[in-house]
Order: structure tokens, then C-alpha cells, then sequence
């Protein structure tokens, strides 16, 4: 037994130490930590320590960027469908052709060609080649219908022949405009493209890209003089009469053949950027970093981590080893501070694997979102870690836990993050803070004033810590920094008080306990399992009601969760209902006991089992760890004294059966009370069972009573695993009696009573 007893300690041992290694992972013992926060105002400012060379961020991007300035937006071109615009021409030609007046063409005619009147036209500027609609439409027909031939008569075939040279000096034109292709101005407008803006455009695959401006693609920019088409209609002389017609028919029928390539843009631009060399400035031992009171900001936090970064490089290994060795050390003496406490007052949690990894999984947990929190300049909320855990174990465990828990995460994380005083005060100070604001967590409605309550003390705390740290006032509150850090903090520590309130019935299953909320809804007699030992057992719920009362208020007079005893007495029997006959307080007069036609031995099995049957149904109904503790330990390893008698005196006249009264067989299953309260229940339990068997409950009679129930548990070694004293178990001796005495006091007979 003692080496498996030595076994278990030596595992406990190595669960301890395989978190203080993980710890010093967390918290990268082998470097120095980085101290520097944005918004500090160093006062005596800031030298390198050794020299160094960093990328030139700015200079470097501002290089690139004029790079990627140069890089042409990249186009894909399709071919101009010449022949299909070729054929409407030709349509639209003999539609004039064969018109007898402008008022009898289409409207769209009209626009296509620009013959629309100018209050139609939207102040469209006239052209200086032809004056009027009407004038350019004649031009147009004439010149369609070749009338404007010498000879007195125009055959058809003289029309067609126009009109075919007409649509082969058009072929011409497409020509020009195709290569290299027709933007679309809503691209033009939408990206704001200059006319300057080079393009790249790719027309057939494989062969180079075409680079152009964006006014060689523009069709309006085309024709506008100097133009590309516009050098073009001096080799088209019969369409160059009709100019503005042709022009406005190009603009109302050609769509653009140029799309946007956004990936290939894309891929150039990144390639132009990656293109330019790094620009690197140099810095040197004992230059000025930050000057003296100068605010860090983004610009200064990057140039520090690079020097700090430098001078991590220059550490030699020895040294990172003396390091991590004295981190290990300190968090050893952290770990025997908080082991001799726990072992001494959390001795269930320190025998609990599961328990006791949660606990270490937590602090590791805590450290971990500290250290990450501190150094993103945007959060700041190591705050938040350090005051849920104070909450989280103060609630659970009790006030000195929560705040040994906070004190040893804030040292952590202050020696791994900044190594400032000044952060170690103002978290060891808000987390006190919470830790006192949960004596009692009757709500959570306490858990959210305590968060309250918190955020205000962080305020005063960083401010006043900024004020004592400052040498010039001023410089704080012109900014405005120190009050808007100090609101932050204030936030979140409010916010974490939401955030144990909210994921209470989460923390309360994940470290096996139960809180004083959970406790409260549970005490309500509408519980199901209640109201089924009612239905059952009423005796045996009237009995747990009794016991409740004189439990609850001996658990106080000593200390103990009074709370948890009265919601776990009102449990400890259900365990009853599934045999409620086999149990004397659920009898009524002149009911024979079913125990007159069973040996003692299967009578104790039954009287025994209702442990077990109350386990069950808890379990089934998930009722939490600790109350299970009570059904299970409220009689102990206790000998059923009444049929234990009862077999040997069978076994006395029958010797054959002298093994049928071995005491073990008779004693329940146990464990024995693991803690205070248990141990209230047990004897609370026995002296309210035993009370009700007194024919004349005397005071006198009741002090004996219980003072000998008492002496037989004490010396039958039922609190030896309990950590309840002789003086504490003097102390609940005379609350049981004062409760019994209260509720059996006698009563004066009214006149009545008396003739009856």
C-alpha cells in the first residue's frame, strides 16, 4: 500500500513538473523578454545596445510603389467584327438611299448618322463641316445615291458601285481602329485612366504586347485631331465628305474589344515590386532609438524589436542556459508555494488527476493568452486571463485560492512580458480586487458588479501608477494615452466578469465543483427528484428536510459551506425511493416490516443499497460530483449495527453460520467524509434518525444522545480522511444538540388536551 501510495505521489510529482516545463515554453525562458509596449514614453530614452542593420520599410515601399507605377495595365484584345459592321453600314446606307426626306428616316437612323436636331442632340457641338441636319443629310443621300456624278442619270448599278466603294474605303478605317483595339470608356472613367496611361495589350497569343495609351484605344479620343483614324481620312476621300456622319455611326455602333486582364495586371505588378532591392539603413551602438519622453508608436516598436532581435542573435548559448535554469528555479519555489497550500487545504483537487491537470492546464492556459495579449498593441488585455482565473477559482475553490492563482499568473506573466513593477501592481491589484468581491456568489449578477467593481479599481490603480512613474504630468494628460489605456483596462476587466457569468455552468463541470447559484437552484423543492421521493417516501423526504435544517446551520457554526450541506442533505437519501417499505421512517403504525421474513444479511444488503440506488438516480438526473459526494459518504464505512446484532445472535445459536456474522459484511461500502461537510452531513444524518426514537426528548436526553453518536463515529475512525478537528467536531456536537432541543422544546397543553 505504501508504494502505491508513493507511486501516485511520484506521478502527482511529474504531472507538476511537466507543467513548469511547458510553462517555461510558454513563457520562452531562454530569452530575455521584450519590454517595450506602443504608447510607452521611455523618460531616459532609448540607445542600441549593439549594432545593427534593418530593412528601410518606407524607402523600400516607396520604391516599389514607383515601380509598380510603371507597370501598364494589362488588356486582352478580340478582333473587330469588321464584316458584321461592314453589313450594317451597308443596311443603314440603303435605308438613306432610299429615304425621301430626313423627317421619314427612324429615330435611330437619326442618332446612329447624327442627324438628330440639336434640341435632340443634348447640345451636342456642331461641326464646322456641316452646318445642319438637314444639310448633312443631303450630303449623305447624294453622296449614297451618287447623285452628285456628272451625268444627267444615275443607274443602279452607278449606286452600287458608290456604295461599294464607300464600304471598302470603311474597311480602311476598321482597319486603323482595330489594332490595337477600342477601350471601353466606363473602364476608362471607373479606374480614372489618363490619357498618358500606358497599356499592355495582348492580341494574339504568343506573340509580345502591344503598348499603347489609353487615347490610342479611345474611340472618341481617335477621332479628335491628331488622332490615329484622323490621319486616316486622307486616304478616303468619298467618306471624308461625310465625316461627322461616319463618326457618329462608328461611336453609336462599335463596342469596345479590349477587356481588363486582372490577373495578368496583377502578376506584373508583383513582379515589378519584388523586382527592387531591399533598402537596408544601417543603426550602431549607442545611437538614439527613441529619444528621452518621446511616445512609441508603430514606426519606433518595429526599430526596437529589430534591435532587440539583433542583440537575441548575439547571446551566446551559456548564457541562454543560465537563463532558463534560473526561470526553472523560480517557478519551482511558484510551484512549492502553491503545492503546500493545496496539499495542506485542497487535498481533493491534489489527489485528482483529472482535477489537478485541469487546474495546471488552466494556469498554463492563463499564461499562454496573457503573454499573447500584452505584446498585440491593439488588445493590451493580459488583464482579462489573470481576472477570470481569480474569479474562476475563487468561485470554485475558495477566496485565498483564487488570489494565489492570480498572484502567481500575474508574476509570470509580468517577468515574461515586460518585467515592469508597474504591471505587476496593477494586476496582483485588480485581481485582490475580484477575488474579494466573491466572498459569496449567491447570483451572477455578483459575478458582473465584481467585474464593476474590478474595472474601477484597475482605473485608479494604472492611472496612479502612471501619475507616480511620470515625471511631467502634462506630457500624460495632453495626450490622453494614459486615460484611454487605463479605460481599456477598465473594460476588460468588466468584460471578464461577463465572461465567467456566462460560462459558469461550463467552469462548474470542468473543475468539479458546484457554486452557490447552482446550489440555489438546485434547493428548489421542484426538482424532479424531490418530487419523486415525495411521491415515494414521504418519511424519508421529511427526514431529509430535518436533516437539511440542523446540518446547515451546524456547517456554519464551524465555517463550512453551509449552503451545500442543506442541497446535498436534501438528496442523500433518494436512493430510498426505489425500496421506500424496507425503511423504517416511511412505515406507518401497525405496517409489519418486511425485514421479519429476511435474514439480517440480505436485510443489510437492501438497507445498504440505497447508496448505491442514490448514485445511480444522481447520475441519471446529472446531478453535480459534489452532491454525489454526499450519498456516498454520509454513512461512511458505518456498521449497520441493528442487523449486524440481530445475525449474531442467529449465528450464537446456530454455529454452523458463525461466518454469516462477520462484521465487514455489515458495514457499508464507504468512502468515509472527504471533507467538512460530509462529515456534518454523517453525523447530522445519524442524530436526526436517532432522535426520533426518544420517548421523552428531554434536553438532557438529546445531549446524550448526540454526544454519544458522536464518540461511537470518532472512535469508530469515521473522520480520520476529513480535515474537520476535535474542536470543530465539539463545535457541530453542541450546534446538533441546540437544533434538536430547539425543535423537540416542550409545548404547554391547552385546556382542551388536558380533559382529552
Amino acid at each position: 500500500m505504501a508504494s502505491l501510495r508513493d507511486r501516485r505521489v511520484l506521478a502527482r510529482l511529474s504531472l507538476c513538473l511537466l507543467a513548469i516545463v511547458v510553462l517555461s515554453g510558454v513563457v520562452q525562458a531562454w530569452k530575455t523578454p521584450f519590454a517595450w509596449r506602443q504608447g510607452d514614453r521611455p523618460a531616459q530614452g532609448i540607445l542600441a545596445t549593439v549594432d545593427f542593420q534593418r530593412i528601410n520599410t518606407r524607402e523600400t515601399d516607396r520604391r516599389r510603389e514607383q515601380s509598380a507605377e510603371r507597370v501598364p495595365l494589362h488588356f486582352r484584345r478580340e478582333d473587330l467584327q469588321k464584316d458584321m459592321l461592314t453589313d450594317e453600314l451597308r443596311a443603314d446606307f440603303l435605308t438613306i438611299a432610299e429615304s425621301t426626306s430626313l423627317e421619314a428616316l427612324t429615330d435611330e437612323i437619326k442618332e446612329v448618322f447624327g442627324l438628330l436636331s440639336a434640341a435632340d442632340t443634348d447640345d451636342r457641338e456642331a461641326d464646322s463641316r456641316a452646318s445642319t441636319p438637314e444639310a448633312r443629310y443631303e450630303t449623305l443621300r447624294r453622296l449614297v445615291r451618287a447623285a452628285d456624278q456628272s451625268t444627267e442619270g444615275v443607274t443602279e448599278q452607278a449606286r452600287i458601285e458608290r456604295v461599294a466603294g464607300l464600304l471598302a474605303e470603311f474597311q480602311q478605317i476598321l482597319r486603323v481602329i482595330d489594332r490595337p483595339g477600342i477601350i471601353d470608356p466606363e473602364a476608362v472613367a471607373r479606374r480614372q485612366l489618363s490619357a498618358g496611361q500606358r497599356l499592355a495589350i495582348e492580341a494574339d497569343e504568343g506573340d509580345a504586347p502591344i503598348v499603347a495609351g489609353v487615347g490610342d484605344v479611345d474611340l472618341p479620343t481617335m477621332m479628335k485631331p491628331g488622332g490615329r483614324i484622323a490621319a486616316a481620312w486622307e486616304t478616303v476621300p468619298l467618306l471624308a465628305t461625310i465625316r461627322p456622319s461616319i463618326e457618329s455611326w462608328l461611336n453609336a455602333r462599335v463596342e469596345h474589344t479590349l477587356t481588363y486582364d486582372r490577373p495578368r495586371t496583377l502578376e506584373a505588378l508583383r513582379a515589378a515590386r519584388d523586382n527592387v532591392d531591399v533598402v537596408y539603413e544601417k543603426w550602431y551602438q549607442g545611437q538614439i532609438l527613441v529619444g528621452p519622453g518621446e511616445l512609441i508608436g508603430a514606426e519606433e516598436i518595429e526599430l526596437l524589436r529589430d534591435e532587440y532581435n539583433e542583440a537575441e542573435k548575439q547571446v551566446p548559448v551559456y548564457q541562454r542556459l543560465i537563463r532558463t535554469g534560473t526561470v526553472l528555479l523560480m517557478m519551482i519555489v511558484l510551484a512549492v508555494i502553491n503545492g503546500a497550500y493545496l496539499a495542506r487545504n485542497e487535498r481533493g483537487l491534489t489527489q485528482s488527476y483529472s482535477r489537478l491537470s485541469i487546474y495546471l492546464g488552466s494556469m498554463i492556459l492563463a499564461v499562454g493568452v496573457g503573454c499573447w495579449a500584452t505584446q498585440t498593441p491593439v488588445l493590451r488585455a493580459e488583464v482579462v486571463p489573470v481576472v477570470v482565473m481569480a474569479m474562476i477559482f475563487a468561485v470554485a475553490y475558495n477566496q485565498i485560492m483564487g488570489a494565489l492563482t492570480a498572484m502567481t499568473i500575474s508574476l509570470l506573466v509580468t517577468l515574461a512580458t515586460s518585467g515592469e513593477l508597474t504591471d505587476l501592481v496593477v494586476l496582483i491589484s485588480v485581481s485582490a480586487t475580484a477575488v474579494i468581491m466573491l466572498s459569496s456568489v449567491p447570483s451572477r449578477s455578483t459575478l458582473i458588479k465584481a467585474g464593476f467593481v474590478t474595472g474601477v479599481a484597475f482605473f485608479v490603480v494604472d492611472c496612479g501608477m502612471g501619475v507616480l512613474d511620470s515625471q511631467s504630468l502634462e506630457i500624460n494628460w495632453s495626450d490622453g494615452r494614459l486615460l484611454a489605456e487605463a479605460f481599456k483596462g477598465a473594460a476588460w476587466s468588466l468584460g471578464a466578469g461577463f465572461l465567467v457569468a456566462g460560462s459558469l455552468p461550463f467552469i462548474e463541470r470542468a473543475f468539479g465543483v458546484v457554486t452557490d447559484i447552482s446550489l440555489l437552484e438546485m434547493s428548489d423543492i421542484s426538482h424532479p427528484l424531490l418530487q419523486e421521493l415525495v411521491r415515494r417516501a414521504p418519511g424519508t423526504y421529511n427526514h431529509s428536510i430535518s436533516v437539511a435544517t440542523i446540518a446547515e446551520t451546524a456547517a456554519e457554526s464551524i465555517g463550512a459551506n453551509g449552503l451545500l450541506v442543506r442541497v446535498g442533505a436534501y438528496f442523500h437519501d433518494i436512493g430510498k425511493m426505489l425500496k421506500p417499505e424496507y425503511f423504517v421512517e416511511n412505515m406507518t403504525e401497525g405496517m409489519k416490516s418486511r425485514h421479519d421474513d429476511l435474514a439480517p444479511a440480505m436485510s443489510t444488503l437492501i438497507i445498504i443499497g440505497h447508496v448505491k440506488d442514490g448514485v445511480d438516480l444522481a447520475l441519471e438526473h446529472h446531478l453535480p460530483q459534489p452532491i454525489i459526494d454526499f450519498i456516498e459518504q454520509h454513512h461512511g464505512t458505518t456498521l449497520v449495527q441493528y442487523f449486524y446484532h440481530a445475525a449474531r445472535k442467529q449465528a450464537e445459536k446456530n454455529t454452523d453460520h458463525r461466518t454469516d456474522a462477520e462484521e465487514s459484511s455489515f458495514r457499508y461500502p464507504g468512502p468515509k467524509p472527504q471533507t467538512k461537510e460530509a462529515g456534518v452531513m454523517m453525523l447530522s444524518d445519524a442524530v436526526e434518525s436517532a432522535s426520533r426514537t426518544l420517548s421523552e426528548p428531554t434536553p438532557r436526553r438529546i445531549e446524550t444522545l448526540v454526544h454519544k453518536i458522536t464518540m461511537d463515529k470518532l472512535l469508530d475512525g469515521q473522520f480520520e480522511e476529513s480535515p474537520l478537528t476535535l474542536s470543530e467536531i465539539h463545535t457541530i456536537e453542541e450546534s446538533l444538540t441546540q437544533s434538536l432541543i430547539a425543535i423537540y422544546h416542550g409545548r404547554i397543553k391547552y385546556p382542551e388536551q388536558r380533559s382529552a
